[in-house]
């Protein structure tokens, strides 16, 4: 697991108290596009599942993995995917 990936991780964990979360690199699927870059770390799929995304719509639970990872979109991250769930959906 790479640097950025573990602390996508790190922050979704610390934020969300997910009952499961996966973040995958997708960086090698993208090599030679926009943002990409030799080594990767640049494009990623998160899949969270979280009580804190009960009662919130797609975008305000979009919002709240971004404003987790403010640093890592500013930064290095080039693209994220996200899947974000309730418990029990």
């Amino acid at each position: 697991m790479g640097q950025v990936q573990e602390q996508i991780r790190e922050k979704l964990q610390t934020a969300l108290a997910p009952t499961f979360l996966d973040v995958i690199d997708d960086s090698h699927l993208h090599a030679g596009h926009a943002g990409a870059r030799p080594g990767g770390e640049t494009h990623f799929t998160v899949h969270v599942v979280s009580a804190a995304f009960s009662g919130k719509s797609r975008v305000d639970r979009h919002r709240l993995i971004n404003q987790a990872l403010t640093a890592e979109l500013a930064g290095g991250v080039h693209a994220l995917a996200i899947i974000a769930k309730a418990p029990g959906e």
